[in-house]
């Protein structure tokens, strides 16, 4: 079992920036990938973005690819996503969640998810 807490979300304005925190804890953790994804009132879930453990391998969705960044911390078991340039159509609800080892886009492939971090981006 994974646990995952986010944290960092709130209300910026249009060109601003964030920082979202992942905690996770639990046996293993070692083994696990992690993946940012947001939901939006009435839209699908999707990835943002995924790194490994190692954090040797990232990936990222197109729509979000040069602005926002995934980076982890294995000593605090933390990882985080730096959004930058953001914009109204980036507020939507923001989830961290993690599978063994390799991150994918796929959602349904992830095995554990944190509770989300609100994120509103005004015009």
């Amino acid at each position: 079992q994974v646990q995952l807490v986010e944290s960092g979300g709130g209300l910026v304005q249009a060109g601003g920036s964030l920082r979202l925190s992942c905690s996770a804890s639990g046996r293993f953790v070692d083994n696990y990938a992690t993946g940012w994804f947001r939901q939006a009132p009435g839209k699908a879930r999707e990835f943002l973005a995924g790194i490994r453990y190692s954090g040797s391998y990232t990936s990222y969705a197109d729509s979000v690819k040069g602005r926002f960044t995934i980076s982890r911390d294995n000593a605090e078991n933390t990882v985080h996503l730096q959004m930058n340039s953001l914009k109204p159509e980036d507020t939507a609800l923001y989830y961290c969640a993690a599978r063994l080892f390799t991150p994918t886009d796929y959602v349904a492939e992830w095995d554990y998810w944190g509770q989300g971090t609100q994120v509103t981006v005004s015009s």
